[in-house]
């Protein structure tokens, strides 16, 4: 019963943070940790102990599936080396670099140690990041970078915060090997990813063989799939999270969704929205809930002698280290990709200095962070506790809270004008490509309609199609390059969107009415309200794309 009632307030808590934010001039991620700790910050406020393995497996892979999916492929693969040289080389750069500055700022933590610190710091959260990040204000290639670099380090970093661990454990530590196990790791969650997907792909298409499978079946099917990806990797040593994150890149280019119905399809795209909110606003809720009571537990190694100054000193100290490194590797990167440009006889792309500022300020750490640096053992294995174990946890709850914040506050003053007024490239070749559409489906209903046929039947087929063709050329004249004409075809769609707007209310009204009247059933009016409601989204979404 706890922990029903437990489930309930966290679910509450997310509903009202979503209203909360229009208030408030914070970011969501920001609003829904300081919700938790304050549920948690009184003497008998709400406490939960958080299993890492259980998690990282009901929050990391449906979230990092649902990213995924929804990254822009084109985009990756066209920045697919730098989004490698963060992902990957950022991170052993980050682990090497942090790893001694951690061990010369607080002696008491052995280096083995500050090394798996520094690989569990070294993974962005894709959810902080596209959270708190504008993509208003942040130019569409530097957005992009910081997406599939926050995709695919979380991988990199775990994998080498395992071999640190590792190392810490049984004090030996052997380069070849965790470079074999860490190319294993990769390549094996890679294949899990696909093969939880083909699995998938199979499962669908077994169930619209056999025809009248309720459209839930099918959406269950997408829902497993993150999962069954992460889950079957981690039981041959892969990496789960990199399974996730390929199940997801995939899922839109391989075809499966042909083999969803229209109600199966359009229920996995709604479903998939609610979870990805629910599951990103309980997660930083319940990162909220640990923070009071690691703050509360101030290592005595860091407190030896100012109480609130010398903590609050390192844990800034420490950020501002993975800031500037990120920003160093950043600018080397850059460096060498224009040089690499001009001996390739190719045009260079380099970013400004303030582009790099914001790309090293957006690289917040969040809940993979705190997951994983709560999974390390109590003791080694001749029983004696592991070696500063709560200062690690500690700094890494600091270092969370601190990118957060700085990432909060900094970056809207560091990005403000890096990017030009003018028409949105996404939004010029969405235009272009609705009036390709238009115009082929025009094409194709001129076609059909003056097929052969006889009297009555050809009539009707042109005024038909002459309707539908209407629709079409409006459309186009909607996309139309010339303010002119575009201004025109707009005020006609903003009359016929507030026209057909009132005829759904009074749809609405009639329907209420007979089954007040008791002229029709329930069962009737819940379906002709589904098929309102589905009018009605359809053209909420045409007006806000005015």
């Amino acid at each position: 019963m706890q922990v029903a009632v437990f489930i309930l307030v966290v679910l509450v808590l997310v509903a009202l943070s979503g209203a909360l934010v229009r208030l408030v001039r914070l970011p969501l991620p920001v609003l829904q940790i300081a919700m938790g700790a304050a549920l948690a910050w009184p003497a008998r406020g709400l406490h939960v102990e958080i299993d890492p393995e259980l998690f990282l497996l009901v929050f990391i892979p449906p979230l990092l599936f649902a990213d995924a999916f929804a990254a822009p492929k084109r985009e990756l693969v066209a920045l697919r080396g730098p989004i490698l040289d963060l992902a990957i080389g950022l991170v052993f750069f980050t682990i090497v670099g942090f790893g001694y500055a951690l061990h010369w700022l607080v002696p008491s933590i052995p280096l083995v140690v500050a090394f798996a610190l520094a690989a569990v710091l070294s993974p962005t959260d894709a959810v902080a990041v596209s959270s708190i990040v504008d993509r208003n204000i942040v130019p569409a290639r530097l957005m992009h970078i910081l997406e599939g670099e926050s995709l695919l380090n979380d991988a990199s970093g775990l994998v080498m915060f395992r071999f640190a661990v590792a190392a810490a454990l049984t004090g030996s530590f052997s380069f070849a090997a965790a470079s074999l196990s860490f190319l294993y790791a990769v390549a094996a969650g890679i294949l899990a990813g696909m093969a939880a997907l083909f699995v998938a792909a199979k499962a669908l298409q077994l169930l619209n063989r056999i025809g009248g499978v309720p459209a839930e079946a099918q959406v269950l099917v997408m829902i497993l799939v993150p999962f069954v990806s992460y889950l079957g990797a981690e039981h041959i040593g892969a990496s789960g999270i990199l399974a996730a994150v390929t199940a997801g890149l995939l899922t839109g280019v391989s075809g499966m969704f042909r083999f969803l119905g229209v109600s199966a399809r359009m229920q996995t795209m709604s479903l998939w929205s609610t979870l990805s909110f629910v599951f990103n606003g309980a997660l930083f809720i319940l990162l909220g809930l640990q923070f009071p009571d690691i703050i509360r537990k101030v290592p005595p190694e860091l407190s030896s002698r100012h109480w609130i100054i010398e903590p609050v000193l390192t844990v800034l100290l420490l950020t501002l280290c993975l800031i500037g490194l990120r920003f160093l590797w950043i600018w080397i990167g850059d460096m060498a990709g224009a040089m690499a440009a001009r001996l390739g006889k190719r045009k260079a792309e380099p970013f400004g200095l303030r582009v790099r500022l914001a790309g090293s300020v957006a690289g917040v750490r969040g809940a993979i962070t705190l997951a994983g640096i709560l999974s390390l053992p109590l003791t080694l294995q001749d029983g004696s506790p592991f070696p500063a174990r709560d200062v690690v946890i500690f700094l890494a709850a600091g270092v969370i809270i601190c990118s957060l914040a700085i990432a909060s506050l900094a970056l809207p003053k560091i990005a403000r004008g890096l990017v030009e007024p003018g028409e949105d490239l996404a939004a010029a070749e969405e235009r272009r490509a609705r009036v390709g559409a238009a115009n082929a489906a025009i094409a194709r209903i001129e076609s059909i309609a003056n097929e052969a046929g006889e009297g009555g039947a050809v009539e009707a087929r042109l005024a038909v199609a002459d309707s539908i063709v209407a629709g079409y050329r409006r459309r186009i004249a909607a996309s139309d390059e010339a303010d002119e004409a575009r201004a025109e075809a707009r005020e006609a769609s903003r009359l016929e969107l507030e026209l057909r707007a009132a005829g759904i209310e009074a749809e609405r009204a009639a329907l209420r009415a007979m089954f007040l009247s008791r002229e029709i059933n329930d069962h009737t009016m819940r379906a002709l309200f589904s098929e309102i409601t589905l009018t009605e989204a359809l053209l909420k979404q045409r007006r806000d794309r005015k």
